[in-house]
Order: C-alpha cells, then sequence, then structure tokens
C-alpha cells in the first residue's frame, strides 16, 4: 500500500471518531455456579475518546496525502 491510501483511511477513520466518540459493549460474568444453578450478570462497558483524536488523525491523514504527492 502507499501512503496516499493510508492517508486517505487515516482520513475518513478520523471523520468516524469524531462523529462517534465512543461505543458500548456488554460481557456476562458468572456469580454463582451450584451444581446446575447459574447465575449471571451483565456488566456494561464504555470505550470513550477524546474528538481532539479525530482531529489528529485527519492531520495526519492529510499530511501523508500531501507528503506522497511530493515525493
Amino acid at each position: 500500500m502507499n501512503m496516499k491510501n493510508i492517508g486517505i483511511g487515516f482520513v475518513i477513520l478520523g471523520i468516524l471518531m469524531m462523529i462517534y466518540t465512543g461505543f458500548d459493549f456488554v460481557t456476562k460474568e458468572k456469580v454463582v455456579d451450584v451444581g446446575p444453578i447459574e447465575i449471571n450478570k451483565e456488566k456494561n462497558h464504555k470505550a470513550n475518546w477524546s474528538p481532539v483524536v479525530g482531529v489528529l488523525m485527519i492531520v495526519g491523514g492529510i499530511t501523508m496525502v500531501v507528503l506522497n504527492k511530493k515525493i
């Protein structure tokens, strides 16, 4: 892959990271396991990032595309 394709990918990923600043996911945790009886607990987790990370990805992607044209 050349740097232009990677730079375009960074720009697209940066835009998506600015629009969606995180996501939630659920895990199951076994609380009690006594013979045939099993009790599970669902735990919510959040993965968040700052929109600044998306801006940095966009700037880095544009830089990669511009540098590819100069070389």
